[in-house]
């Protein structure tokens, strides 16, 4: 059978059956039996299984602990939560842990390189994973980026020279993208080198930075709580104009808090992508996931009471709170600063690109971006081309653009992708296909959408008063109503083989609901990014993805769905897993069952 794009003919020719194929293709699910054996051998050589769970918990940490709570905190602080920012961030770690555990437990009963990706392709089916996947992968491009510009700043305040002294400004280009910095392209590009080489030494590298990193903010840390007076958590340095207390600004203040300081935890979902090159998935995804998010949490709090006791909140510097605290005598803890700061993007870096190329690769795996991107290297056992590509694009666009503005978008692709996760996750326990009917489930998911999603929009822009706090207050019921209703009345359909989120549904439940309220805090410029580029995305589709992926389905799966039921399925699929001494080995080895799509 000839390809879609074996000519133009061939193409004109897919295009005008367009709606054809996407009514195929679109709600297409994958199995996560099929991901661990026909997908994934498209890459050629496995990837090498040499990650253990402190590997992980040391690259979730890289990844979260970046520049970012160098600002956020700040901001978080001066203009909405007081001294109680330290509950702020336990909040939006919590937040960050329920996500996590949605997360892990895709991760342990399907150890893929896919992350998130992967684990929409099972459930919502091809196009909601490459909506979600794709976006996450831009998100990644552009925010790497932008990190690596800010390098180039944190590392001339560690030093003391001027960041102007690292561009060169070229006059004729427009302003935001007239400043190359070599520098940035050279971070980049360097870490691009490193993790095409091995990942096993991506993770020595991370681990070697990560505890520098760590020593500098346990230094500002204990700095911090030795300079700083206990009566800063309650008094203002302006009372008239400031109100007193831990909580100066109530309740409210300290979840608007949290929603801008959560930020700081985005990167843990890199460590999903990971899972394919764990020793021991079933051990050790758990604890370096949770334990990364519990640990990073710990020391959020700890350098959040540390600014809060050295100085009063209303003094706090909004965009440098911790280098601006040691003005004075204390000026050369500003250098310290930088340098950790430094260590900080370099780790987060690292993890990010990580993440994003083993993104595009199982992207490559499904056939809706080209095979390409798939191949593993037979030699380092990564990833290469996938990592290349993205890392002299990321390179690229790090020459000549400035993209802090972009740092608050990555932010609403990630918080999508958690959504749609703890989405899928409900979705997988309760819906069998061809065994059970799924109206139920996305009925519920739906109705929960939408109450939380009310409630966010209440919370954010009805005035204060009886009537907010009504509607509120009905929204809550309606919602905890829904859950509770949801559990009593639908029946698990399936049962985590290894390891599964307790408490379901309420676990995923709160996840989305604290997924939709903090998108409901960004700004409007981030949804119309958002926007954008999911139009170029859903374009991107139509001329390429569903063509490519309908001519892989019908050389690969000429067979229609023949009615056997997916429990039935999961029988067979257990069956083998258990005959089969390697969760990992291939169909062929398992004793050949019959590949099925449903």
């Amino acid at each position: 059978m000839s390809s879609s794009f074996s000519s133009f003919k061939s193409y004109t020719k897919a295009l005008s059956q367009t709606h054809t194929r996407l009514a195929l293709r679109v709600c297409s699910v994958s199995t996560s039996y099929d991901e661990m054996s026909r997908v994934r051998a498209r890459s050629g050589p496995d990837m090498r299984k040499s990650l253990k769970w402190f590997d992980l918990i040391g690259l979730g940490i890289g990844g979260m602990v970046g520049a970012g709570v160098f600002v956020t905190t700040g901001r978080a602080s001066r203009l909405y939560a007081g001294p109680a920012v330290v509950l702020s961030y336990a909040i939006a770690g919590l937040c960050a842990l329920l996500s996590a555990f949605c997360y892990t437990e895709f991760a342990v009963d399907m150890p893929v390189a896919g992350g998130a990706f992967s684990y929409l392709r099972v459930t919502f089916g091809e196009f909601a994973a490459f909506l979600t996947g794709a976006n996450l992968v831009l998100d990644y491009v552009l925010s790497n980026a932008a990190v690596s510009r800010s390098f180039t700043v944190y590392l001339g305040t560690a030093i003391g020279v001027p960041t102007a002294k690292w561009r060169i400004t070229i006059s004729s280009l427009p302003r935001g993208f007239n400043e190359i910095d070599l520098l940035a392209v050279a971070v980049i590009l360097i870490i691009t080198v490193i993790i095409c080489y091995s990942t096993r030494e991506s993770s020595v590298v991370n681990m070697a930075l990560t505890v520098v990193h760590l020593a500098f903010i346990a230094f500002v840390v204990v700095i911090g709580f030795w300079k700083g007076e206990w009566r800063n958590f309650t008094h203002p340095a302006d009372p008239t104009h400031h109100p007193s207390g831990f909580f100066p600004y109530e309740a409210y203040g300290v979840v608007k808090g949290a929603a801008m300081v959560y930020l700081s935890y985005i990167g843990y979902d890199a460590v999903s992508t990971m899972a394919e090159e764990v020793d021991d998935p079933v051990r050790d995804i758990p604890i370096g996931v949770s334990g990364s998010v519990a640990i990073v949490t710990v020391l959020y709090c700890l350098m959040a009471a540390s600014m809060s006791k050295l100085l009063p909140y209303d003094m706090i510097d909004e965009e440098a709170p911790f280098t601006a605290a040691f003005e004075g005598g204390w000026s050369w803890v500003r250098n310290v600063i930088g340098g950790g700061a430094s260590f900080g993007i370099l780790t987060s870096l690292l993890v990010a690109m990580l993440g994003q190329a083993r993104y595009m690769c199982v992207i490559g795996r499904s056939n809706v971006a080209p095979a390409w991107f798939a191949k593993v290297h037979p030699r380092t056992s990564t990833p290469v081309n996938a990592s290349a590509f993205l890392g002299i694009f990321t390179g690229i666009v790090a020459l000549f653009t400035d993209l802090d503005v972009l740092l608050n978008l990555v932010s609403i692709g990630t918080l999508f992708v958690f959504y749609m996760v703890a989405n899928a996750l409900i979705f997988r326990r309760y819906v069998l296909i061809g065994a059970t009917k799924p109206w139920p489930t996305l009925s519920f998911l739906g109705a929960f959408t939408f109450t939380s999603l009310l409630f966010s929009l209440i919370w954010r822009f009805a005035p204060s008063g009886n009537p907010k706090t009504f509607m509120l207050l009905a929204c809550s019921v309606v919602a905890l109503s829904a859950v509770q209703l949801f559990s009593c009345l639908v029946a698990q359909a399936r049962k985590p083989e290894f390891w599964g989120v307790p408490m379901m549904p309420w676990v995923p439940a709160t996840s989305i609901f604290l997924n939709i309220f903090l998108l409901g805090s960004l700004d409007g410029p981030s949804y119309l990014r958002f926007v954008f580029f999911s139009a170029v995305i859903v374009v991107v589709y139509l001329l390429y993805g569903v063509h490519a992926s309908y001519d892989d389905a019908e050389v690969n799966e000429p067979l229609p769905f023949s009615g056997v039921k997916d429990r039935d399925f999961l029988d067979m699929e257990s069956a083998t897993r258990r005959k089969c001494s390697n969760i990992f080995a291939s169909l062929a080895d398992c004793g050949g069952i019959k590949r099925l799509w449903f």
